[in-house]
C-alpha cells in the first residue's frame, strides 16, 4: 500500500485548508455586506484563496477600534443633546416642499440641525482661498482649528504656517489635525513636520497606524475632511488640501498638471457645527475635550444679529457613524430633483442605489450633467469610474471630461438650481463607506447660483463624451475598466 510522503501530506493539508477557507468565507463574508461587495470578496477568495483571505483580514471590514467607536458615540450624544438649542430659524422662503425631508434625514443620521443666518462665499481659486484664510487667522482672538487630509509646507502654504505661528505668539490656541497616512507619504513631510512644530501649535495625527502602541485599524480608513475654523465665527470647508496645486508629484510637475479645487468660507452659526466636527475628531485622537466651547461660544451673541441669507447643515460621515449619511443625503437629493442636477466629482464610482436613482430621474426627464476629469491620479479609481460611462450615457447623463493636464478635484452637487451640497466627499464607495468626510447642505441666496456658474466654467474647459467616441476605446482599456470595477466592490 502506497504511503504519502512529506510533500504529499503538505499538499493534502493545503487542499484541506483551501476547502476550510472557502466554507468559512461563505459563512462570514456575506454577513452585513451588500450583495455586490459580498460577491466580489467571494470571487476573490475562490480564485485566490490564500491571498484573498489575507486581504479580507486586512481590509475586509471598515469597523473602527472599540475605543474610537465609544468616543464617537459619546461626542454624538453630546451634540445631539444640544441640537435643539443650536437651531436658528430664519425662515425657508421659497424652499422646495421636499427640502424639510432632507433636513430631517440629515439630522437623524449625523445629529446636526439646519441653521440659518450664514454668509457663504465660494473661492474657486486656491491662491485666493489661502490668502483669505491667512487674513482671517491673523484676526483670530481665541482659537484656530485646522484639519486637513493633506498638509504640506511649501511656497504656497508658507504664509499660512506663518499666520499660525503669529496666532500662537498672540496667545491664540491653535490646534491642528492631519491624516497620518496621506500627509506622511507626501513629498517633503520631514520639513512639513519641522515647520508645524515651529508654529507652536498643538497637533496630532488622525487615524495613526502604530500597531506597537495599540493604534491600528484597517489601513485604508482615512480622515478626508478639510476644515478651518477661527474663533467659532469664521469657517472653511471644501475640496482643497493645504498643498501646492501640483501636490509635489513629479509626474504632475513634469506634465504641468494642477489640481482644480474650491473652498467655501462661512460666517455664521454653521461654523459651530464645523467646529463640532473638528472637536469630535480632536477628542477621538488625543482625548482632550473642546466640544463644549465649540457649541456655546458662537451662540453667546444675540441670534438676531445673524443676518446672513444662507441656510446650512453640516453632514459628517464615515465609519464612525452607523449609516452612510453622505450617500443617503445624495440619494435623497437625486430622487427629489425635478429639472436639473449638476454633479462634480473627480472620482465617480456609484453603487447600485445611486445608479437606480440616476435611472429614475433621467427617465423622468431631469437633465443630469456629470463633470469628471479626463485624467486621474489613481489608476484603479480611474478605470473603475470609466466602466460606468456607457451605462450612464445610455441613461442620458451628459458626461463632461475636464481637459488634461489639470485634474478637476472639486466635489459638489446642485439640484434644480436651488439646493446644493459641497465638501470633501467624492461620489464613490470609498467616500461613502471608508473615509471620514464632511459635506455642507446649502439653501439660500448665492451658493447654488455661484456653483452653477462655476460648472459652466468647467464645461468650457471640458470635452463632452459621446457614445460613438466611447465605443472606440481599446480592448486593453475595456479589460482594465472591468477588472477595476470588480475591485471597487471590495469594501
Amino acid at each position: 500500500m502506497a504511503t504519502l510522503g512529506v510533500s504529499g501530506w503538505v499538499l493534502l493539508g493545503l487542499m484541506a485548508l483551501d476547502v476550510v477557507i472557502r466554507v468559512i468565507a461563505l459563512l462570514v463574508v456575506p454577513r452585513n455586506r451588500t450583495p455586490a461587495s459580498g460577491t466580489a470578496w467571494l470571487l476573490t477568495i475562490s480564485f485566490l484563496p490564500f491571498v484573498g483571505i489575507l486581504l479580507f483580514l486586512v481590509i475586509g471590514t471598515n469597523h473602527l477600534p472599540r475605543e474610537r467607536r465609544l468616543k464617537q458615540e459619546l461626542a454624538a450624544r453630546r451634540i445631539g443633546g444640544r441640537s435643539p438649542s443650536l437651531h436658528v430659524e430664519t425662515g425657508l422662503v421659497g424652499a422646495p416642499d421636499w427640502f424639510t425631508e432632507v433636513i430631517e434625514l440629515n439630522q437623524r443620521l449625523s445629529g446636526m440641525p439646519l441653521v440659518g443666518g450664514n454668509h457663504v462665499h465660494i473661492h474657486e481659486d486656491a491662491a485666493e482661498a489661502f490668502a483669505r484664510m491667512v487674513d482671517d487667522i491673523d484676526r483670530a482672538r481665541h482659537r484656530v482649528h485646522v484639519q486637513f487630509y493633506i498638509l504640506a509646507y511649501d511656497e504656497t502654504t508658507a504664509p499660512l504656517f506663518a499666520a499660525l505661528q503669529r496666532a500662537v505668539a498672540r496667545g491664540v490656541k491653535v490646534r491642528v489635525l492631519i491624516d497620518f497616512w496621506a500627509s506622511r507619504r507626501t513629498a517633503g513631510f520631514r520639513r512639513t513636520r519641522r515647520e508645524l512644530e515651529a508654529t507652536g501649535a498643538d497637533w496630532t495625527y488622525m487615524l495613526p497606524l502604530e500597531p506597537l502602541r495599540g493604534r491600528f485599524q484597517r489601513p485604508d480608513l482615512r480622515n478626508h475632511r478639510k476644515i478651518v475654523t477661527i474663533d467659532g465665527e469664521i469657517g472653511y470647508t471644501g475640496s482643497l488640501n493645504l498643498i501646492h496645486p501640483s501636490y509635489h508629484k513629479r509626474k504632475a510637475i513634469r506634465r504641468g498638471m494642477h489640481w482644480v479645487d474650491l473652498m467655501a468660507r462661512f460666517d455664521g452659526p454653521a461654523v459651530a457645527e464645523l467646529d463640532a466636527v473638528f472637536a469630535t475628531d480632536w477628542f477621538i485622537e488625543c482625548g482632550e475635550e473642546v466640544l463644549e466651547e465649540t457649541l456655546t461660544e458662537r451662540f453667546a451673541r444675540d441670534v438676531h444679529e445673524l443676518r446672513g441669507p444662507v441656510h446650512c447643515q453640516i453632514v459628517a460621515s464615515g465609519p464612525g457613524y452607523a449609516n452612510e449619511s453622505n450617500l443617503k443625503m445624495f440619494l435623497a437629493l437625486l430622487y427629489h430633483a425635478r429639472t436639473s442636477v449638476q454633479i462634480v466629482s473627480p472620482y465617480f464610482v456609484p453603487n447600485e442605489a445611486m445608479l437606480y436613482a440616476l435611472t429614475n430621474i433621467t427617465a423622468r426627464g431631469v437633465r443630469v450633467d456629470l463633470y469628471v476629469s479626463e485624467i486621474a491620479d489613481q489608476f484603479l479609481v480611474q478605470h473603475a469610474q470609466s466602466s460606468y460611462y456607457e451605462q450612464l450615457l445610455r441613461m442620458g447623463v451628459h458626461i463632461w471630461r475636464y481637459r488634461a493636464p489639470n485634474l478637476l478635484h472639486t466635489k459638489y452637487v446642485v439640484v434644480d438650481q436651488l439646493v446644493s451640497a459641497l465638501g470633501s466627499s467624492n461620489m464613490d464607495m470609498r467616500s461613502f463607506t471608508l473615509n471620514m468626510e464632511v459635506t455642507v447642505l446649502l439653501y439660500g441666496e448665492g451658493p447654488a447660483d455661484a456653483l452653477e456658474r462655476i460648472a459652466k466654467d468647467y464645461r468650457a474647459n471640458s470635452t463632452q463624451l459621446t457614445m460613438e467616441e466611447w465605443r472606440q476605446r481599446s480592448v486593453p482599456q475595456t479589460i482594465a475598466d472591468n477588472l477595476c470595477r470588480l475591485t471597487s466592490s471590495l469594501q
